[in-house]
């Protein structure tokens, strides 16, 4: 007979986080850079107030417990207010990508039956455009001031401010069920329609005390975060919960993501740590070289949502700013591993330190990796065996949302308890993963397997070589051969043969690709990742 302990039977509930900020670390400040480069401030103690006043809005508008609510928003404060009152007051938090074309937006917005809509004065003419489509959708409310409103918004569009003006401070938080419904993001739909990913309470809170902890996102009160991964992708790596829940100060970009406007912002408000795509970094990277410095306090940033390539590594390093890379998915809500270092590693010498942080790093408390065969068997964990990367634990998703509310039909990746990232992988003995390519984009040339990851991280180790992609094209002898599409860094002119010389040293030569072709600008998705399906479209014919 099982004997339990005597413990207190709490729910875990994002509404506690915000309170608990409220009461451990009101003063600590909400810095938000709004459309005209001016700077608003808050604390913890006014986004606790006004998420509340939000919560007793959203009862205004005959919002029911599970209905969904959708955001179309950059990084704010307001939205930050979002993620609290809808999701605290037994509401869902529906984040939507905005750089999605409109049949996409239309499509998920109908899927997750939206109720209502947040939306930003930027996005109020694209909405407009799309209500006729969007049924579901009875109140839409602008994140403004009244001055604020676009003139074109229609007289049934609230206005924000006003809304929660009207509404007390003292809304109590319900107490839920910590496995109900609290955030839902769709995955990118590249191929296919979005996906439905429906996180709850209990996943969401467990996710944040991970990201927070010393040996991974090291956030605390003396730590100020500038999330530049959108608040409307995965949930914004959880940091919108961790930064509360620790005490650390957070700087909202708003919608100026260059290299330029954050460095300036960086500097301004002292910002400690960040977090964002390759793609932004490689922007910001720009700007510190013409500065010939770092933001002032920066010492430390998460990157995820590609692989990051070595060279990017060592030139933050240079600048002396800490460079770890995190992998996930909007199926592991999303962090899974982390490339931080064991502390033996940091002996290592430069290169092959530089290399294991490359690697997608090892698994965070919480999760299980393994990878396996065709046969479904698990391989070993040598760094030799390459296999389907698999992953199972507390936020990682079980199934798809239906347009009906509950669970998808039975889907494939979610089989035998595990999650198949659609990812391959190898993991070392030290237990990091190291992705070898998606299934769909490895490049197999004569019944051999090209990463195209290990191409493109070293094509932009050259000088000449700002991005890069490697995609496969049709050949009649060998099935598939690689092809390199490049963008030439600025004020140089690469040649073709220097560049493969360059590859030589790393790939073997059926590895090399077959040619190299010079673009202006790469296809890059709502996200940030570069569209390769897009690439083998326009190059399909290429030999």
């Amino acid at each position: 007979m099982m004997l339990r302990g005597l413990m207190m039977d709490t729910p875990l509930l994002i509404s506690a986080i915000i309170a608990h900020a409220d009461i451990a670390h009101g003063d600590q400040h909400v810095v938000t850079r709004l459309p005209d480069d001016g700077i608003a401030r808050a604390s913890y103690r006014d986004v606790h107030r006004r998420a509340r006043q939000l919560a007793g809005a959203l009862d205004g508008l005959r919002l029911a417990e599970g209905d969904r609510v959708g955001s179309i928003a950059w990084n704010t404060q307001r939205h930050l207010e979002l993620y609290f009152g809808v999701s605290g007051s037994g509401r869902v938090m529906h984040v939507i990508n905005p750089r999605l074309p409109p049949e996409q937006l239309a499509f998920i917005i109908n899927h997750a039956g939206d109720r209502a809509l947040f939306i930003d004065p930027d996005f109020a003419a694209p909405v407009i455009a799309l209500l006729p489509k969007l049924p579901s959708v009875e109140s839409v409310v602008v994140m403004a001031e009244r001055s604020q409103m676009p003139q074109s918004c229609p007289a049934s569009f609230l206005c924000y401010e006003e809304l929660i003006a009207a509404c007390s401070p003292d809304f109590a938080w319900p107490t839920l069920d910590e496995n109900a419904a609290a955030g839902l993001c769709y995955t990118s739909g590249t191929t296919a329609n979005p996906k439905g990913v429906l996180y709850s309470h209990r996943s969401t809170v467990l996710h944040a005390m991970m990201m927070a902890q010393a040996g991974i996102g090291r956030l605390a009160e003396n730590e100020i975060v500038l999330p530049v991964v959108p608040m409307f992708h995965v949930m914004a790596w959880g940091f919108p919960y961790a930064c509360p829940m620790t005490g650390a100060g957070m700087v909202m970009p708003g919608r100026a993501l260059d290299g330029d406007s954050l460095f300036a912002l960086m500097d301004a408000e002292n910002v400690t740590m960040a977090a964002g795509v390759p793609t932004i970094w490689a922007m910001l990277l720009a700007t510190m070289r013409r500065h010939g410095r770092a933001p002032g306090a920066l010492s430390r940033t998460l990157v995820g949502g590609a692989a990051l390539p070595v060279a990017m590594i060592k030139a933050f390093e240079e600048f002396g700013v800490e460079v770890c890379q995190g992998w996930g998915m909007t199926e592991t809500s999303p962090v899974g591993s982390l490339s931080t270092l064991k502390p033996a590693m940091r002996d290592w010498p430069r290169e092959r330190r530089l290399a294991q942080k490359a690697r997608q790093g090892r698994p965070v408390f919480g999760v299980e990796l393994e990878i396996v065969g065709e046969d479904g068997r698990a391989l070993a964990h040598d760094g030799a065996h390459h296999g389907a990367l698999r992953i199972r634990g507390p936020w990682v998703c079980s199934a798809y949302f239906s347009a009906d509310g509950g669970a998808g039909a039975a889907d494939p990746a979610h089989a035998a308890g595990w999650f198949d990232t659609g990812d391959i992988a190898t993991i070392d003995e030290h237990g990091y993963i190291g992705i070898t390519d998606r299934s769909k984009d490895l490049i197999k040339s004569g019944g051999e397997w090209i990463s195209s990851i290990q191409l493109e991280n070293l094509a932009i180790a050259h000088p000449d070589i700002a991005q890069a992609a490697a995609i496969a094209v049709a050949d009649e002898k060998w099935g598939e051969r690689p092809l390199l599409v490049a963008v030439a860094a600025e004020g140089r002119r690469p040649d073709k043969r220097s560049i493969l010389d360059h590859l030589s040293a790393g790939l073997a030569r059926w590895q090399l690709p077959d040619d190299i072709v010079f673009v202006d600008a790469l296809p890059i998705g709502a996200t940030g990742k570069v569209l390769k399906a897009k690439l083998r479209e326009r190059f399909a014919g290429s030999p």
